[in-house]
């Protein structure tokens, strides 16, 4: 067993002897990471790093783009020139391009993780990403390959842009279920936090890497030689094949985990494979749904002798038969459909934040360098002021506050900053306005952009987790797609140009409309999933209806 592997995986006590989390837990009171934890915080955090990455840095390679596919030769250093525009569809179709990729991924390594397990599928992912990566910076040059337009090449983008999103969207799933299937009670939620919050330091990276190569390049961009910015945008995303690489062997290797292989008895998929020493290993750590503790070792023996070899299609049967309860059901609905509500407005934002920062009048500038830059400044603001932060106030106050409680406060605080932008607008001074965009970041990472995200790895037994997460995943980025395809065009202000489009605030007035629906589908719908352990609920729900075991 790789050293690595030991340490991520398993805890020892002070004598050496390998026991449970549980039991480390009970004698290690300290909540400071361990090695353990952070080696689990590399292999899966790490990912979401890039994820986050790759997903953004579309909003400040876009302005580059247009200056390089959709300007006719050099500009005239002395006249200020306006920053082009990509047209309208195909602007919206490179910027969901990743996220319609997600949901393919997303559906399909959550089925195939639940199907053939974690370790089959793990890192298959990161090898579909990296190949994405690697054609997107690979976008011939000199009108080459058919390309013969600024069109032409933005649909090269978009097709490779869709392959690594089909990989990241893999990372959602996999990366919950294995966190949550390796933690604690008492650290599970935390975890889940630590994990999703490096979205927030790969936004980051992007931003801060955007401010170091554009100095590098200034001398082509204040000149107005724009064919010579080419590799601005090549070296933004081509830098996140560094820690891909650097990553995909620990999760090619990466073990199969123990809760997901006794979940599965009950679906039928595995071969029985606990006895009543293995039933009692976790035994002393699960409690009901409404926090009574469970005897598992009867249960699981149950389902041990119930067990039978995998048949096609077992686990999908598993998924159907899991949700035909109605609470089930129910908490399936609001997992998934507050996941869509957050992410309309919360990619909306993410994905044009650059159109919304020169549309309330902080990016600007006389030459190409002067806007770029003060884009990415805005961007890297955003970024350290609130979009960062959040994710790191969820993880200082989940245990103690809960998910459903920093989930609705969430999507309260954001409808009132959309409010108040959409309708004080004409009153308020950019200032103000950028202001108002930082505190909503602020708390959609103390919110629900956070939650939802961690409440599906947590509230769904293992059996059905990964194909229950990435559903909810999916479902959630059909609200993205939904906002990077129509956010340009709903948002201009020309009525006749655009017909149906409403303007900045109308589509502001949308997202504080979602996000209030928002608050409610999470009062109604979504469990408190603190202190629950799901497998435990479903095995207890299993022997309510096979009987006691004998």
């Amino acid at each position: 067993m790789p050293v690595w592997e030991e340490h991520a995986y398993i805890r020892r006590d002070d004598n050496g002897n390998i026991v449970s989390l549980e039991e480390y837990e009970a004698t290690h009171k300290s909540s400071a990471f361990t090695m353990a934890d952070f080696k689990l915080y590399l292999i899966c955090g790490v990912g979401f790093m890039l994820d986050s990455y790759d997903l953004f840095i579309v909003n400040l390679a876009s302005p580059i783009w247009a200056y390089e596919f959709f300007t006719k030769g050099d500009l005239d250093s002395t006249t200020v020139v306006p920053a082009p525009t990509i047209p309208f569809l195909v602007r919206g179709a490179v910027n969901a391009a990743a996220n319609i990729g997600n949901v393919a991924g997303q559906l399909s390594f959550g089925f195939l993780g639940d199907s053939f397990g974690r370790k089959f599928v793990y890192g298959k992912e990161l090898i579909i990403a990296i190949i994405g990566i690697i054609m997107i910076i690979s976008l011939p040059v000199n009108n080459s390959a058919g390309l013969q337009n600024g069109v032409s090449k933005m649909w090269w983008l978009f097709g490779w842009r869709f392959l690594l999103g089909v990989g990241i969207g893999g990372d959602y799933p996999m990366s919950a279920a294995i966190v949550a299937e390796r933690s604690t009670l008492a650290n599970r939620g935390r975890m889940l936090g630590w994990i999703f919050s490096n979205q927030g330091w790969g936004t980051l990276a992007a931003s801060v890497i955007t401010c170091i190569l554009l100095p590098i390049f200034s001398s082509s961009l204040k000149n107005g030689h724009l064919g010579k910015i080419d590799g601005i945008w090549r070296l933004q995303v081509g830098l996140a094949l560094v820690p891909c690489f650097a990553l995909l062997y620990f999760r090619l290797t990466m073990p199969e985990s123990k809760k997901f292989l006794q979940s599965t008895e009950l679906s039928g998929v595995a071969k029985a494979k606990l006895n009543a020493s293995d039933a009692s290993f976790e035994q002393h750590e699960l409690k009901t749904h409404d926090g009574r503790p469970v005897d598992r070792r009867a249960s699981i023996i149950e389902a041990a002798a119930q067990a039978q070899e995998p048949s096609k299609g077992a686990q999908m049967r598993a998924f159907i038969e899991y949700f035909s309860h109605p609470r089930h059901a129910l908490t399936l609905f609001g997992c998934a459909f507050s996941w869509f509500l957050v992410d309309v407005a919360f990619y909306g934002v993410n994905l044009n934040q650059s159109v919304i920062l020169a549309d309330i009048g902080y990016a600007t500038g006389k030459t190409p360098y002067d806007y770029l830059l003060k884009n990415a400044e805005g961007n890297l603001i955003i970024a350290v002021a609130g979009y960062v932060p959040g994710y790191f106030l969820t993880i200082a106050f989940i245990e103690l506050l809960g998910r459903k409680w920093i989930q609705i406060q969430g999507f309260l605080v954001t409808a009132l900053m959309f409010g108040i932008l959409a309708g004080a607008s004409d009153s308020l001074n950019s200032a103000s306005r950028f202001a108002l965009i930082v505190i909503a970041q602020l708390f959609f990472n103390f919110g629900p952009n956070a939650t939802t995200f961690i409440v599906p790895g947590e509230v769904f037994p293992s059996r059905v987790r990964g194909f229950a997460h990435g559903f909810c995943a999916a479902v959630g980025k059909l609200g993205a797609i939904l906002s990077g395809i129509g956010f340009n065009w709903w948002s201009q202000k020309d009525h006749v140009k655009y017909p149906g489009s409403i303007g900045l605030s109308g589509v502001l007035w949308i997202f504080f409309a979602f996000e209030l629906l928002g608050a409610v589908v999470t009062f109604f719908c979504v469990p408190e999933t603190r202190g629950k352990d799901s497998d435990a609920i479903d095995y207890e729900e299993f022997q309510q209806r096979v009987g006691p075991a004998a």
